[in-house]
This record gives C-alpha cells, sequence and structure tokens, in this order.
C-alpha cells in the first residue's frame, strides 16, 4: 500500500506579514503577562527585605510564607468563604437557569421575545443601580446582624446578577442542538420533562461547563456586591479580604505574606483555565449538529 505524500502547505509571507503587527503585540502581551506573574511568583517566596531591595529570592525559598498567609492572615477562612459561594451559587445557577433556557430556545409562545429581550436588557443594567436599594430593602429586613442569613443573602445575590448572563448563554446552545433527539425521545414515549433532563441537560455540557466556569470566575472574583452586604471577616470572600489585607500592609510590613495570599486567590481560577480551556472553547464555539 503506497503511503500518501502529505503535502506541505506554502507559507503566504504576504499574508503573514499583514498580521505581523497582531502577532507582535500578542507575543509583548504575553511576555508582559509572564514576567508580571513570575515576579509576584517569586516575589511570594522572598522576603519583605528581598522585595523591596530588587533581590527576589536570594535569600532562598520561603514556603513559610504560605503558612502564614493560610494560617494568620485569614486567607483560609476568605478562600473557603469563596469557594462555598462559588459552589453553590453555580450549581444553583444551572438548575434555575437551563430549564427557561431550553423552553425559550424549544418553543414558541406569544411571551418568548419579550422574555429574551428582557434578559437581554438586564445584562446591561449596572450592579451599582441595584445594589443600594437592595441593601435598604435588606436591611431593614435584619438579614445581616446574622451569619447564616447574611451568607444566603450573598448567595442569593451572586445567583441574582447572574441569571440572565447564564440563561441567555444556554439559550444559545440548546438553539444549536439538533431536534432529532427530541424527535427519537418522543417516538419512544419519553415525555417532554425526562426529555429536557434525560437527553438534552446531558448533552449540553459542554455549554454548561463553560457557563459554570464563567458563573465561578466571576462570582469568586466579585469585590462590590461583597464589601456591601458582607457584614464581617468571617463570611466575607477573597476579594474584599485581600483588600483588607493590603491596607493591614502598612501596620505589618508582610509584604511576602500578602504575594503568597494572592497566589493562593489566583490558583483556583488558573487551575480551572488549564484543565478545562478545551470545554470551554467547545462550549463558547458550538453546540452539537444543527437540525
Amino acid at each position: 500500500m503506497a503511503k500518501e505524500k502529505k503535502v506541505r502547505e506554502r507559507v503566504n509571507w504576504n499574508r503573514e506579514l499583514k498580521l505581523a503587527p497582531g502577532y507582535l503585540i500578542l507575543c509583548l502581551w504575553i511576555l508582559f503577562t509572564v514576567v508580571l506573574l513570575g515576579w509576584v511568583v517569586g516575589a511570594s517566596f522572598s522576603t519583605t527585605k528581598a522585595i523591596f531591595s530588587g533581590k527576589i529570592m536570594s535569600s532562598g525559598f520561603h514556603l513559610e510564607n504560605y503558612a502564614k498567609a493560610w494560617n494568620n492572615s485569614n486567607v483560609s477562612t476568605f478562600f473557603m468563604n469563596s469557594l462555598g459561594y462559588s459552589i453553590i451559587s453555580c450549581t444553583l445557577l444551572i438548575l434555575i437557569c437551563a430549564p427557561p433556557a431550553y423552553v425559550l430556545s424549544r418553543f414558541k409562545f406569544i411571551s418568548n421575545k419579550v422574555i429574551q429581550t428582557g434578559f437581554v436588557s438586564a445584562m446591561g443594567v449596572p450592579v451599582v443601580m441595584i445594589v443600594l436599594p437592595l441593601f435598604g430593602l435588606v436591611a431593614g429586613m435584619d438579614l445581616l446582624n446574622h451569619e447564616l442569613s447574611n451568607r444566603l443573602v450573598l448567595i442569593f445575590l451572586y445567583v441574582g446578577i447572574n441569571v440572565p448572563y447564564t440563561t441567555i448563554f444556554l439559550l444559545t446552545f440548546f438553539a444549536n442542538i439538533s431536534r432529532a433527539f427530541e424527535e427519537a425521545a418522543a417516538i419512544d414515549g419519553c415525555s417532554p420533562t425526562k426529555t429536557f433532563w434525560l437527553i438534552m441537560l446531558p448533552m449540553a455540557q459542554p455549554g454548561i461547563i463553560t457557563v459554570t466556569i464563567f458563573n465561578f470566575i466571576n462570582v469568586w472574583n466579585e469585590y462590590f456586591i461583597s464589601l456591601i452586604f458582607g457584614n464581617s471577616d468571617r463570611i466575607r470572600p477573597v476579594a474584599v479580604g485581600l483588600y483588607s489585607m493590603i491596607n493591614s500592609m502598612k501596620y505589618t510590613g508582610d509584604w511576602a505574606g500578602m504575594f503568597a495570599a494572592v497566589i493562593i486567590v489566583f490558583l483556583p481560577t488558573f487551575i480551572l483555565y488549564i484543565f478545562l480551556s478545551e470545554k470551554i472553547i467547545a462550549g463558547v464555539t458550538g453546540g452539537g449538529v444543527k437540525g
């Protein structure tokens, strides 16, 4: 059996030269990011004296910076709070948004377009416009003076502000899945509800994973709502916690510990991108075969 010869595609130098400015900007951005992150990582293993003298890691690796940041600077509390808020919020968002997204993508009724327009419009409303009225309402109900109710308020707000985006994202994904699967399920006697939970929802896994990653990052990095509604350090997430640590640096001077805390906070989102990048691309670029 004759071996097929691989034909090497000739380089189109004219096209590559036109793209050169873009390549240059991309390379500069990557270089800047690598240098910046490398410096922060190096500073997290150094001492405060070495950081200010410009000789990062000149005294060796100081792993105790991470231990001190985790145990003495409340990073463990902030970290676990954010982890809990993110996981619970992302789970609720899928359970709340997936069914209406499927209905809006598959069934035509009078108010379908109105509801979709409402979700899209809600995505453009600045958070600051609704936070202050909500704060007055929640404070009047005395929900911020108890730890459990305060946590529930934060989770409710994290879910609420991400419902429009999650619904529209999943709606678009469901719309790109072939109707042939539903037709086959109907022939086998499967009800629309069972079809959704047993067939369509698992098929939307790439989109669900992608939007969950985006929601996780949004909740993990959220600052303004946490600052307004978080009533104590026991319930505050990492974004507000890091700001408190930065303010405390003028009293403690432990800059190495602060950089260690930054790395600890940065790791979850970094790991998500590294290990689930293919899922993100698949979720953004497609959703099955269009029927």
